[in-house]
């Protein structure tokens, strides 16, 4: 009976538990060459023994398969030691545009609930759009602008000087702001990359839903596709699992709160810039789901025409190298490395993540490191580039 009872409860676990979302196979299973793929490790370890990073954990994703997942160093090295882990949660920084804010909009166009050409005071009465100091001469700002870094507004917000004024955590203070805010040029006619933007497309994504950015990420993208490690504002369990981040004045460094002070401080963690938390699996997942045409294990998040969109420069910004949603060509493109097709995007994070996706070789690189952990004087942007390199030059079939 005691073993009729055990071997029934083994059962139901096994029944119950979530599968494991991507299978993790040798190297050559997928078409790469291990022992080239050690060049990744070989510039990995360069960058801790330099200190440019405590530690990293890469994953390759590659036909759908994790063919590489190594982690490296340190999660932690202060005030303890505490050795990084490859299921470790990391703050994703700027990558929550991509993986979360745009792809959410992306979403909304599937519907039918939205337009690229729609205009951002459609949904945000308030908010102005570019007008001519000289003639007059005005000219909307459309949620093409924001996705695409092209709408004219400043890179950031001055979070100090908002606290100050409003208290925090203040959204509203933020949102009013942008709407008045001083535009750099006419929209499309220039490109800066620009927190604000992504901010306010989160103002239009919880105007058109009724929710906020976090729950619809969640229904519609991080649980059907079984990311049960990411989110905004973490859980005690998921923060337990996170790589902790800067010191700050306290002597504490941030866990499982997001780094980036326009998030942290105004937005209250949630925020259209940044604020997301994932791990290396669970973004692999989300590749694979996007390298899939939108769908992965049979859940689709987009429809297969929503994922070319989102990959495709539009013909009239060519110049500027940004999709909705991901950098192409961009002063920020040099995460994709040297080798991969012209096709390639992605996306960085200041904490120090960093997405590539290849859809033409059908490969995933994602580099996740905590380089402002304890202080924030780590600069990935060579590292990425190599690891790029070293991944692609492993790519022999």
């Amino acid at each position: 009976m005691n073993k009729l009872f055990l071997l029934a409860v083994f059962l139901l676990n096994y029944i119950v538990s979530p599968a494991q979302n991507l299978d993790i196979v040798a190297p050559e299973a997928v078409g790469l060459d291990a022992s080239r793929l050690a060049n990744a490790d070989r510039a990995i370890a360069q960058a801790i023994a330099d200190k440019t990073i405590p530690g990293a954990v890469l994953c390759v994703e590659r036909h759908g398969k994790i063919g590489y997942l190594k982690a490296y160093g340190n999660k932690r090295v202060y005030p303890n030691t505490e050795k990084m882990t490859t299921g470790t949660v990391f703050d994703m920084a700027s990558c929550s545009k991509a993986m979360s804010t745009a792809t959410c909009a992306m979403i909304l166009i599937d519907r039918g609930q939205l337009r690229l050409n729609d205009r951002v005071d459609q949904y945000v009465p308030e908010f102005e759009n570019w007008k001519d100091s000289i003639t007059g001469e005005t000219e909307a700002i459309r949620v093409i602008d924001l996705m695409t870094h092209t709408s004219g507004l400043p890179p950031y917000a001055p979070v100090q000087e908002l606290k100050k004024k409003y208290g925090s955590p203040n959204p509203q203070a933020v949102v009013n702001w942008i709407s008045h805010c001083k535009r750099l040029y006419a929209p499309e006619t220039g490109w800066t990359y620009s927190c604000c933007n992504y901010i306010m497309l989160q103002q239009v994504i919880e105007k058109i839903t009724g929710q906020t950015l976090q729950q619809f990420a969640h229904d519609n993208i991080f649980a059907p596709l079984n990311m049960r490690h990411t989110d905004y504002r973490p859980s005690k369990e998921l923060a337990a699992l996170c790589a902790p981040t800067e010191k700050q004045a306290d002597g504490n460094c941030l866990l499982g709160v997001v780094h980036d002070p326009l998030a942290c401080t105004m937005m209250g963690g949630l925020s259209g810039n940044a604020g997301l938390f994932s791990s290396a699996e669970d973004v692999a997942t989300y590749c694979a789901a996007i390298l899939n045409k939108g769908e992965l294990n049979g859940k689709r998040i987009l429809s297969p025409l929503a994922v070319k969109c989102m990959e495709t420069v539009p013909r009239s910004l060519a110049q500027f190298g940004h999709t909705p949603g991901w950098g192409i060509s961009t002063p920020y493109s040099s995460n994709s490395g040297d080798l991969l097709s012209a096709q390639t995007f992605g996306h960085t994070g200041y904490t120090g993540t960093s997405i590539v996706i290849d859809p033409t070789n059908d490969v995933a690189i994602i580099l996740l490191t905590n380089c402002v952990h304890p202080v924030d004087k780590g600069n990935v942007v060579r590292l990425r580039a190599l690891v790029a390199n070293a991944v692609a030059g492993a790519i022999l079939k």
